[in-house]
């Protein structure tokens, strides 16, 4: 597939860096694509094209929305919200507020009535958005390796080919997935991000993943 990344931090690099590793057509989309870092990123992964922002999100068949969560509807705008319409968005984001934790407990702008996927899907309507990579660290994102085994992805969204073509990617990825239904389900996946972070911010272990137990 043509997979769009937007964002070019930590997470929207080590996510392009996974999906290009699995085979797929890859663009990093930036800002500022002339930026020391972004210039270093390409030199070392040359089979990694970079672009704007609009011209990942045009390029793509499957776009990976993977900025700031404060900046993710100016992100939308920029790359076009045209560009989004019949493709399946990747959301990555969590609503994280600039204020400083309390006790590790990271503060969001939204609240449990409406999560920060479903602004995003009002927005594109004509997308298919897919809630995932949002309750793990980066370092973590592809092919983790825990002796316990296989961390567990949780997902939402409202279209169901859509959530089987992503949990394809996470299986590829090295997750097992879990789909918790529609995309209200994303006010509860969402907030894993403050429990995945306050044993960073208390104990400084940042390399946990979330795992569900069945019988």
């Amino acid at each position: 597939m043509k997979i769009g990344i937007i964002g070019s931090g930590d997470v929207g690099q080590t996510l392009a860096k996974a999906f290009a590793n699995e085979g797929h057509e890859t663009m990093l989309g930036t800002r500022n694509t002339s930026k020391q870092a972004i210039v270093k990123f390409k030199n070392e992964n040359p089979e990694i094209t970079v672009g704007t922002f609009a011209e990942t999100a045009v390029f793509a068949e499957l776009v990976v929305l993977a900025v700031s969560g404060a900046v993710a509807e100016e992100a939308i705008a920029t790359a076009g919200k045209n560009n989004f319409s019949n493709k399946i968005v990747i959301d990555v984001t969590n609503p994280i507020s600039s204020d400083a934790p309390v006790n590790g407990v990271l503060h969001f702008f939204t609240s449990l009535e409406e999560s920060l996927m479903e602004k995003i899907q009002a927005i594109i309507p004509y997308a298919s958005v897919v809630k995932a990579f949002s309750s793990v660290g980066n370092a973590r994102m592809y092919k983790p390796d825990f002796k316990e085994g296989k961390p567990t992805m949780f997902i939402c969204g409202n279209n169901d080919a859509a959530k089987k073509t992503v949990t394809t990617i996470l299986t590829a990825f090295g997750w097992e997935t879990e789909d918790m239904g529609k995309v209200e389900a994303a006010r509860a996946i969402e907030p894993l991000c403050m429990l995945w972070c306050i044993p960073g911010f208390l104990h400084n272990q940042w390399s946990h993943a979330f795992k569900l137990l069945k019988t």
